[in-house]
């Protein structure tokens, strides 16, 4: 590489850190650079900032990533490294971020006060979390729980839970795996019980378009199999333009030659279920998305939008 520093970029928390670490260690592993050669550099961002709000009341996903965006278009840095599930929908201009890590396990997990699962918690019982999605499915699963707003990075989120502000708390596996939490896990589900949320346990590198050498240098750590079932599941996303509002599970899998995506949308109160599944040749990656997501529009009748 004719470039002497390569500087990544990610939030500065302690999960985003180690996903930067991951993305630095497989750059080394295939460039030739020495370790001082490249250098991460952690950004407080706004969604870090806010902790009593849903990220919707406050401008969605990209509070967790456009201060690192603009970052890298003013050339502060040359990687953005980020949480795909915490990626807007739309490319930001200027922006390729089409470059992934082997996914990580894309599975929830419940985390309980008293070492439940959750078909043992009470009537009544307080789950944590931020997201409407997670919030309807797991009240498909369990009717008579509550859901109670919950914000922070994950060793607050526990540390609230053993406070008692909450009974259970649902959480991805991907972040607990990496924080070598998994002492912590009470119940995993499978992915037809709660589906993900797009691009969940995907790691996602991001660089300027026209940075020819930085493209090049992703392009190689880029895993061809997390590629397809990331695009795969954004592009339901893009279809029906969802933001934190949007409560939509999507998820991927290759299996042989093929490619098999569930995607499921509730409505905004979450009283309507919408639901497909759909498998074609691996081939065609680029297009399962778009055919499930135009069905589950079509089928929601716009009732998941304000």
């Amino acid at each position: 590489m004719k470039k002497k520093k390569i500087i990544i970029g990610s939030r500065n928390s302690k999960l985003a850190l180690i996903y930067a670490q991951k993305v630095k260690d497989k750059i080394l592993n295939i460039s030739g650079l020495q370790d001082d050669q490249i250098i991460i550099k952690g950004f407080v961002t706004k969604g870090d900032q806010v902790h009593n709000k849903r990220l919707s009341d406050v401008g969605g996903k990209g509070l967790f990533s456009k201060n690192i965006e603009k970052e890298l278009l003013e050339g502060n840095i040359d990687i953005a490294v980020h949480a795909l599930k915490d990626m807007p929908a739309a490319e930001t201009e200027g922006l390729l971020s089409n470059f992934f890590l082997k996914r990580n396990d894309a599975r929830e997990i419940l985390i309980s006060k008293d070492k439940n699962k959750l078909k043992d918690l009470k009537p009544q019982s307080i789950i944590g979390t931020s997201s409407l999605r997670r919030e309807f499915q797991i009240k498909k699963l369990k009717k008579d729980i509550s859901c109670k707003l919950i914000r922070g990075n994950v060793d607050t989120r526990i540390k609230k839970l053993k406070d008692g502000l909450y009974d259970a708390i649902i959480l991805s596996l991907a972040g607990i795996e990496s924080l070598k939490l998994e002492k912590e896990v009470d119940q995993i589900f499978l992915t037809s019980e709660i589906i993900p949320s797009a691009g969940q346990g995907v790691i996602s590198a991001q660089c300027k378009k026209n940075h020819e050498e930085i493209v090049k240098l992703l392009d190689r750590i880029n895993d061809s199999d997390t590629f397809k079932c990331a695009i795969a599941e954004r592009d339901v996303l893009k279809v029906l333009e969802g933001d934190c509002e949007t409560a939509i599970g999507a998820h991927a899998e290759l299996k042989q030659n093929e490619i098999i995506l569930e995607a499921e949308l509730f409505s905004l109160d979450g009283s309507q279920r919408f639901y497909e599944k759909l498998s074609k040749d691996k081939k065609d990656f680029d297009k399962i998305g778009l055919e499930i997501g135009k069905s589950l529009k079509n089928k929601s009748k716009g009732s998941y939008k304000k």
